[in-house]
C-alpha cells in the first residue's frame, strides 16, 4: 500500500518496532476515543494501538504480517465531531459478555478454589469439630487476629498425594495442606499496627488430623523465613498428630532433611513465640510446641512427643489418647504455662501474653498501694500470700502468671506498671516455707532468660529461708539446679530490682537478688525485713549450741533460746542491714510501687550481644 502520509491529517503511529497482527477497525470506520485500532505483537506479547480522539479511520500503509519500526506511521485519521453517529462501532467497543457469575472464568476459578478452604463450605468438617466442643484452625485465626488483618499465604495448597487421589479429591479434603498460615494483627487498638503485626499458623485438625504434610513444612519454613527477616512475633495453633506417611509425591525416604523445626528453633530469643495445644498434640507438632516462649494448653489436650500409634509400635503398650500426657499432668509437671479451659480462653491468654511485648500503655490505673502495709503478718511466723504483694503495686487487672502448676516455691507474673511491662518473681511462703527447690529454682531462671531476650526488667520480691537443703533434696540435682539461678542473673541486660519483704537468708536470697545484694538497680526491704547468713533459729541452734546444751533442758533453756534468737533479729533487722549499706534503704510497703516506676524511668537494658537464649525447660 502507499504510504505517503497528508501532513492536514491526524496520523496513527508504531509505539514501538513489532509485527502487526490484525486491524480491529476497517478504513473508513468511525471510532471514538480509546477505541481499539490494531494489535502488534513483539516479544510474543500483544500490544493495542488505540484511538486518540473521535475520528474516522482514513488510508492503513501495513497489512497484517507486515513489520514496522518504531514510530512508523500505520494510518491516517479524520477528526470528526465527538457527537458524530458511530453505530457503527458498536460491535467493536462492545465488551464480551460476562459469565452468569459476573465474573471472568480465570477470576472465577480462583475464586471457586478459594472457596473450598472456608468453613462455611465445610460443614461436614466444621460440624465434627463443634461436635467434640472444639474450633476450627481459621475460627481460633479469626479470634486472635483483629478483625480484616489476616493475610493468608498458601490457601491453595493441597497434600502431596496427587499419585493417589484425585485433583477434585484433594482440592475438596485436603484444603491448605492442613494448615493456615499468615500475618494478621494482634491488639493494633492499644499498640499501632506495625507494633502488632504477627505470624500466625494453624495446624487445621480437620484436615488428615492436623498431621505435618511436606507442603505444610514448606508453608512452615515459608513463615518462619519471614518472622526472623522482619521480626515477628509467632503464634502457632499445635494441635495435631505429627508427621504424615501418606505424602507420595514427594521423592523422599524418611523426610528427616526438613528445616522446620531448626528454622522454628532458630527464633528463640528473637522473638516471642507462643504455642496453643487443644485436643491432641503429638509427635512433631508437640516438638513445635515444646520450643514455645510459653504454652498456653486446654484443660481437655494431650500432648506428647509420642501419640498412641508411636506408643504401641515402640512395642511400650496400647493406650488410648487421653492416657497420655494430660493436660493435668502437664501443667503439674511444667510443660504448659498457662492452663485455660477452653480455645476461646486460650486467644484471650495469647493477646495478653503478647500485649506485654508489643510496648507501653499511656493509659492505666493505680492500685490501692496502701493495702501493701499489711501483706506480711506481724507475726513473722505467719504464712501470708506474695501474690498480694504482685497485684498491689502492679497496674489492676495486668498480672498475667506463668507456669502456676509447677515449681510452687516461687511465683512468675508479667505485670504492668505505671503501664510499662515488667516480670515479677516472688517467694511463695506458703509452699516449703518459701524455701527454694529445684523445680522452682528452674522456673525462676528461666523466666529471667524470658524477660532478658525481650527486654522485660525484672522485678524480685524477697521472702525466703534459702536453698531447700536434705538428703531427699540433693538426691533431685539440687546442687546444678539452683546454680542455673545465679548464671541466669549473670547474664541479664535488663534493669533488676529486689524488694525484701520479710526474710532475706542465705544463698538463697542472693539468688533471688541476681547473685549478691548489690547487683541490683537496687535493693530495699519492708519494715518486716529479716536478714542473715541462714535462718535466724538455725544460727543460733548452730552457733550457741554449746551454751543452749549448758542450760538444763526444760524453761531455762527455752528462754535463752529465745533470747538469742531475738538478740540475733534485732541484729538482721532491716534498719540495721540499711545501716551497714548492705541494703539501699528500707521503705514504707506503700511506696513500691513509686520506687519501682522511678527505677524504670532511670534504668535502662544494656544493648543485647546477640539473641538471647531462652531454655526451652
Amino acid at each position: 500500500m502507499g504510504r505517503a502520509q497528508n501532513a492536514r491529517m491526524p496520523a496513527v503511529h508504531s509505539p514501538l518496532q513489532a509485527l502487526v497482527v490484525h486491524w480491529q477497525v476497517a478504513p473508513g470506520a468511525l471510532v471514538q476515543a480509546g477505541d481499539l485500532l490494531v494489535v502488534l505483537e513483539a516479544m510474543k506479547m500483544e500490544h493495542e494501538v488505540r484511538a486518540a480522539f473521535a475520528g474516522r479511520l482514513g488510508e492503513v500503509f501495513f497489512e497484517p504480517g507486515d513489520m514496522v519500526e518504531a514510530g512508523a506511521l500505520l494510518a491516517q485519521m479524520e477528526a470528526v465531531p465527538a457527537t458524530a453517529a458511530l453505530a457503527d462501532t458498536a460491535a467493536i467497543t462492545t465488551p464480551p459478555s460476562l459469565p452468569a457469575g459476573g465474573f471472568r472464568p480465570d477470576l472465577q476459578r480462583v475464586l471457586d478454589r478459594q472457596a473450598h478452604t472456608l468453613d462455611q463450605n465445610r460443614s461436614g468438617a466444621v460440624a465434627k469439630r463443634h461436635a467434640l466442643g472444639l474450633r476450627t484452625a481459621r475460627e481460633n485465626i479469626a479470634d486472635l487476629c483483629d478483625d480484616g488483618s489476616f493475610t493468608e499465604y498458601g490457601a491453595l495448597a493441597v497434600a502431596a498425594q496427587r499419585s493417589r487421589r484425585s485433583e477434585e479429591d484433594l482440592v475438596a479434603n485436603t484444603p491448605a495442606d492442613g494448615m493456615v498460615t499468615g500475618i494478621g494483627s494482634i491488639n493494633a487498638a492499644s499498640f499501632g499496627p506495625e507494633a502488632s503485626r504477627a505470624v500466625v499458623m494453624a495446624y487445621d485438625a480437620t484436615v488428615l488430623a492436623g498431621t505435618q504434610g511436606m507442603r505444610n513444612h514448606q508453608k512452615t519454613d515459608r513463615m518462619l523465613g519471614i518472622a526472623l527477616q522482619n521480626k515477628l512475633p509467632v503464634v502457632l495453633f499445635a494441635e495435631g498428630g505429627g508427621g504424615r506417611p501418606g505424602d507420595t509425591d514427594m521423592p523422599i525416604v524418611a523426610g528427616l532433611h526438613v528445616g522446620t523445626f531448626a528454622s522454628f528453633a532458630r527464633l528463640n530469643g528473637v522473638v516471642p513465640v507462643v504455642g496453643i495445644a487443644a485436643g491432641r498434640c503429638f509427635a512433631g507438632n508437640a516438638a513445635l510446641l515444646g520450643c514455645c516462649d510459653v504454652i498456653i494448653a486446654t484443660r481437655g489436650s494431650n500432648i506428647g512427643m509420642g501419640g498412641p500409634a508411636m506408643v504401641e509400635g515402640g512395642g511400650l503398650g496400647v493406650f488410648k489418647p487421653e492416657q497420655i500426657g494430660p493436660a493435668s499432668v502437664q501443667h503439674g509437671n511444667g510443660v504448659i504455662d498457662v492452663l485455660v479451659d477452653d480455645e476461646a480462653q486460650a486467644v484471650v491468654a495469647a493477646r495478653q501474653y503478647l500485649s506485654f511485648f508489643q510496648g507501653p500503655l499511656k493509659d492505666f490505673t493505680k492500685p490501692d498501694t496502701l493495702a501493701l502495709r499489711d501483706v506480711v503478718p506481724e507475726n513473722r511466723l505467719r504464712v501470708y500470700d506474695t501474690l498480694a504483694a504482685i497485684n498491689g503495686m502492679a497496674d489492676p487487672g495486668s498480672v498475667f502468671l506463668l507456669r502456676t502448676g509447677f515449681g510452687k516455691g516461687i511465683h512468675t507474673a508479667l505485670v504492668r506498671v505505671a503501664g510499662r511491662a515488667v516480670g515479677v518473681l516472688a517467694n511463695n511462703p506458703q509452699h516449703l516455707g518459701g524455701a527454694i527447690d529445684a523445680d522452682a529454682a528452674d522456673k525462676a531462671a528461666r523466666f529471667m532468660q524470658l524477660c532478658n531476650a525481650h527486654g522485660l526488667a525484672l522485678v524480685s520480691l524477697v521472702d525466703t529461708p534459702g536453698f531447700m537443703v536434705g538428703p531427699e533434696t540433693e538426691s533431685q540435682a539440687q546442687v546444678r539446679h539452683v546454680s542455673r539461678m545465679f548464671i541466669a542473673a549473670a547474664h541479664l541486660r535488663v534493669p533488676f530490682f529486689s524488694i525484701v519483704l520479710r526474710k532475706g537468708y542465705g544463698l538463697g536470697a542472693m539468688a533471688m537478688t541476681a547473685g549478691s545484694f548489690h547487683a541490683p538497680a537496687f535493693t530495699v526491704a519492708w519494715p518486716t525485713g529479716e536478714f542473715g547468713a541462714m535462718g535466724l533459729e538455725g544460727a543460733v541452734r548452730l552457733g550457741y549450741r554449746k551454751e543452749l546444751e549448758a542450760q538444763p533442758e526444760g524453761p531455762q533453756r527455752d528462754a535463752l533460746y529465745e533470747q538469742l534468737v531475738a538478740r540475733q533479729y534485732d541484729s538482721g533487722s532491716a534498719i540495721n542491714m540499711a545501716t551497714t549499706l548492705e541494703i539501699d534503704a528500707v521503705i514504707d510497703p506503700s511506696q513500691t510501687r513509686d520506687w519501682l516506676v522511678r527505677g524504670l524511668q532511670s534504668m535502662h537494658q544494656r544493648p543485647a550481644d546477640g539473641a538471647g537464649f531462652i531454655d526451652s525447660w
